[in-house]
């Protein structure tokens, strides 16, 4: 008999089912298998089982085919096959309440956090920095929390970084030395930023963590998609903005232990794409999310194609195993379906390396943890259909959904509250008389900077940062005082905000 919060995975060639207990999705779990063997159903039926269980669900979307979780399937004789299959007595058809986002704002609710939220860790990855260059965001964040300056959007970096070249040498004395350079670099890569669309996703209203976490009016968990079609041409931004949500995860939630069910699911799908070209501090920084994030409720699932996608450190961390089928046609492709099967722990009585070449479209090898945390014997499985449509909604349909969305108006409209940007300049004026012009064709390299900026990101006339200002913060931060902001591992606020 299945337990109340038990997942039916499908069936095995016994006739046996193979249960997934959700209570352990706080493990962690790992989907992989070429492009076409039925990842994505399978990401979606475990996504429908937790949304029935009431857990909410956060996974983006990175084809659209996902968003037919919202809509019932259909009856259909191999569906019904399969159920006789697997033993499976009751299945109604039926879809999951979802929330559809988009960082663009055109397919769904607009997702934004500060750059204040962000934080210099996640901020410089998102901006492919160096060491040196990475040094410097961060003398901006830390003179930025000291004295409350909220960097909002790109427009309040940008005039904390003119402060900062223009004054270079006073903070030398406190930072080390700080190169025009490396900061007209780091300007340059917040226009390239700018121009793939992440301007849009700095600002407010901010997300708030709670609005992925909702129920319906039946208790069941609210699937909340993420459009990243257009999204995923862009890498880093996709996967700093996954990287900020858990940590923000992380920090925002409350210690929680094990459960019998957990409190989100997440779903990193095209995961990969995290860990390519992801420096040692920062891999570190997510392997320690990753062991951590568990004790406050929340299960993560990488999808990718092979297992050594995810690095051992991480990988190791993963409890459920589902391996679609891989492809050995060349010497490195078949180094990939022996590394895949030997993550499993085996069973005698399955090759699982060949079994891999072999499985059909739906089809997988499967290990779960007991009700102990021990991973079981590696299984073939015939995955059980999801109970909503397979496949991406009508564009009638999603918009229907949309404009009946219960957050619907709440994060449509942005805005530009007092920020560093008008504290900042407030701040210059009260604190300099009026400057004397300099002659013609004499600007600074720091004024030089502040015009581009306010070219490309918009704000009025900046007047230069007075000498008053640059003793305060220094005094201030050399001190440790004052409105300084603790941030957590990956460089995000730590606590609420």
């Amino acid at each position: 008999m299945v337990d109340l919060h038990q997942i039916v995975l499908g069936g095995n060639k016994e006739g046996k089912q193979i249960l997934f207990d959700a209570g352990m999705a706080n493990r962690h779990g790992l989907i992989t298998g070429a492009t076409g063997t039925g990842k994505t159903v399978t990401l979606q039926l475990l996504a429908e089982s937790f949304s029935r269980l009431g857990v909410p669900v956060f996974s983006a979307d990175v084809k659209g085919d996902l968003s037919g979780i919202a809509s019932p399937g259909q009856e259909h004789h191999k569906i019904t096959e399969r159920l006789n299959r697997i033993g499976i007595q009751t299945h109604s058809f039926e879809g999951c309440p979802v929330l559809f986002w988009d960082l663009l704002g055109q397919t769904g609710h607009p997702i934004r956090t500060t750059v204040s939220e962000m934080g210099p860790i996640l901020l410089a990855n998102l901006l492919s920095l160096n060491e040196t260059q990475s040094g410097i965001l961060h003398v901006a964040f830390t003179v930025a929390d000291a004295q409350g300056l909220l960097l909002l959007d790109l427009k309040d970096l940008h005039t904390m970084l003119g402060w900062i070249v223009e004054h270079r040498q006073e903070l030398a004395k406190e930072y080390g030395n700080i190169s025009t350079p490396s900061i007209t670099t780091i300007q340059r890569n917040l226009l390239v930023l700018k121009e793939s669309g992440g301007v849009n996703f700095f600002g407010e209203p901010a997300l708030k963590i709670q609005d992925l976490m909702r129920t319906d009016f039946s208790g069941r968990g609210v699937v909340s998609l993420l459009d990243a079609s257009t999204l995923y041409s862009s890498p880093k931004i996709y996967t700093s903005f996954l990287l900020w949500l858990l940590s923000e995860l992380m920090e925002e939630l409350p210690e929680r232990g094990d459960a019998p069910l957990p409190k989100l699911v997440f779903f990193f799908d095209e995961a990969h794409l995290l860990f390519d070209n992801a420096t040692p501090a920062l891999l570190q920084r997510i392997t320690q999310v990753v062991r951590l994030i568990r004790s406050k409720g929340v299960g993560i699932f990488f999808v990718s194609q092979y297992p050594n996608d995810i690095p051992e450190e991480v990988l190791g961390q993963l409890g459920c195993r589902i391996q679609h089928a891989l492809r050995a046609f060349t010497p490195k492709d078949q180094k990939a379906v022996r590394v895949a099967a030997e993550t499993f722990r085996q069973n005698p009585q399955i090759d699982t390396e060949t079994m891999i070449s072999e499985l059909g479209t739906g089809e997988a090898l499967i290990s779960t943890l007991d009700d102990q945390g021990r991973p079981t014997m590696v299984d073939w499985c015939l995955l059980s259909p999801p109970r909503s449509h397979i496949g991406p909604l009508g564009d009638t349909e999603r918009e229907r959904l949309f404009v009946n969305s219960p957050l619907k108006g709440l994060y449509d409209t942005p805005i530009d509250r007092e920020s560093a940007y008008e504290i900042l300049t407030e701040r210059a004026a009260a604190l300099q008389p009026p400057p004397t012009p300099e002659p013609q064709g004499q600007n600074s390299m720091s004024q030089q900077i502040i015009h581009a900026g306010k070219t490309a990101f918009g704000g009025g006339q900046r007047q230069s940062m007075g000498e008053a200002l640059l003793k305060s913060v220094v005094r201030t931060v050399g001190s440790q005082i004052g409105r300084s902001l603790i941030r957590g591992i990956l460089g995000s606020f730590s606590g609420r905000r």
